[in-house]
């Protein structure tokens, strides 16, 4: 992975498990140094590189003078996402669920916004999503480290473990002719992302408890996926708040 913010996730998590730890030397950048601190209070040993020999490293990535390797992502299957929606002690999940999202910006972006507002756990199917790429840590900002990642092979088992615990599964849909405020989003909830350019898949959008659209009042009606998914996060956390 590379690019200050992601590094810094990764340490947080991981800590010295974080190996190759590469920073750019002869950088005044502060947030850089800031980095180096919390890797040597971590116990990461750092190299210094040259910015070529980074820009080598990551393709022409846009690496902001930091470079390292992680543990691989933690990947679940479905089976224990059917496990942690049958327990009764936890407070009601927001589970996001990504329908073909192939674009790793878009999947980041996301992944970010599902996980500051408290949707980290993110279902995405083995095929028809974006590979989990240093461009896709970066666009989450290293959020994706914080995240509970299920791959699954398709997304009905997961949507059907939803219903089973008495969950909603709600497809975002910008031709829906309900308003995403109008339903009750204070239980379980999967909240499901479509591509861009389709939507979701016809089994998807079939298995779906409700469709719902975001309101729009401007000469622009559609947004882009990852901020259609920002703001139903919102709006979930809206309604929990004022449930409390």
């Amino acid at each position: 992975m590379f690019g200050i913010q992601p590094v810094r996730e990764a340490l947080r998590v991981h800590g010295a498990k974080v190996t190759s730890l590469i920073v750019q030397e002869g950088s005044d950048n502060p947030k850089l140094a800031s980095l180096l601190k919390l890797a040597e209070s971590v116990g990461v040993t750092i190299a210094p590189a040259s910015r070529s020999e980074l820009d080598r490293r990551t393709k022409g990535g846009m690496h902001q003078g930091a470079l390292a390797e992680a543990p691989e992502l933690k990947l679940w299957e479905i089976d224990h996402l059917t496990a942690r929606l049958a327990k009764t002690d936890e407070a009601p999940p927001l589970i996001t669920l990504l329908d073909g999202v192939m674009d790793p910006m878009n999947f980041g972006a996301v992944v970010r916004s599902a996980v500051a507002l408290g949707a980290g756990w993110i279902v995405f199917p083995e095929h028809g999503a974006a590979p989990l790429t240093a461009a896709t840590f970066r666009a989450s900002a290293g959020a994706i480290e914080h995240a509970t990642l299920f791959r699954v092979p398709s997304l009905l088992p997961a949507m059907h473990a939803i219903h089973d615990a008495g969950g909603t599964t709600v497809l975002l849909e910008g031709s829906a002719e309900q308003a995403l405020e109008s339903i009750d989003l204070t239980g379980i909830v999967g909240l499901i992302v479509g591509a861009e350019d389709k939507g979701a898949r016809p089994a998807v959008r079939k298995a779906a408890t409700v469709k719902a659209r975001l309101p729009m009042s401007g000469a622009v009606q559609s947004l882009n996926a990852s901020v259609a998914a920002a703001l139903a996060h919102y709006e979930v956390g809206r309604q929990r708040r004022s449930a409390k």
